[in-house]
């Protein structure tokens, strides 16, 4: 398969930083397994194409540009702070239009035979988060483990026990994250 690598430079928190190409999929290779083709869905809808790594500062993608504000602010001031101890942070997944997010659910559904099973990886636009710009799939693995460990900090929260890579504002900076749902199914 022929990559076209698109450089995106990243300005934010008194750096400048040139990321380049890097795998758009959690650790599970889940986002790989359920994205459209690029003839599904386009950047427009949400889509980070293969190839294209998103700082959370690169606001001329929908999938950033679209986040709840102050979802965004938290990801920047911990990807700065993440930064600041060697772990760089990008955005795999943001903000999705509707029907992205139906084509990510239909795609689920066929990899994995049913819609019960399908939902534990993709909820449905009506209940996603991502349709509503709340939540954001982050990367790479050490930078997850990183906010995991440090997300309530700035009020992010890993939301499903099964995707490291998703977080949620589900505190107020400070405070405790809540418990883990197993999945997006709940």
């Amino acid at each position: 398969m022929n990559r076209t690598t698109k450089w995106r430079l990243a300005v934010g928190a008194g750096a400048v930083v040139v990321l380049g190409l890097a795998g758009t999929a959690g650790p599970s290779g889940l986002a790989d397994a359920v994205s459209p083709a690029p003839s599904q869905a386009s950047e427009a809808d949400g889509r980070v194409p293969d190839g294209v790594t998103l700082s959370p500062f690169d606001t001329q993608a929908p999938a950033v540009r679209n986040l709840d504000p102050e979802l965004l602010a938290a990801v920047r001031r911990a990807a700065g702070d993440a930064r600041a101890q060697g772990i760089g942070m990008h955005v795999t997944s943001g903000w999705r239009s509707k029907a992205y997010q139906q084509r990510l659910l239909d795609q689920a559904v066929e990899r994995y035979g049913s819609l019960e099973r399908a939902r534990q990886f993709v909820n449905t636009p009506e209940r996603s988060a991502h349709v509503a710009g709340r939540a954001v799939d982050l990367g790479p693995t050490n930078a997850d483990y990183w906010l995991i460990q440090h997300g309530a900090e700035y009020g992010l929260c890993q939301v499903y026990g099964n995707e490291v890579w998703h977080f949620e504002l589900r505190t107020a900076p400070g405070g405790s994250c809540p418990a883990l749902l197993p999945d997006a199914a709940g």
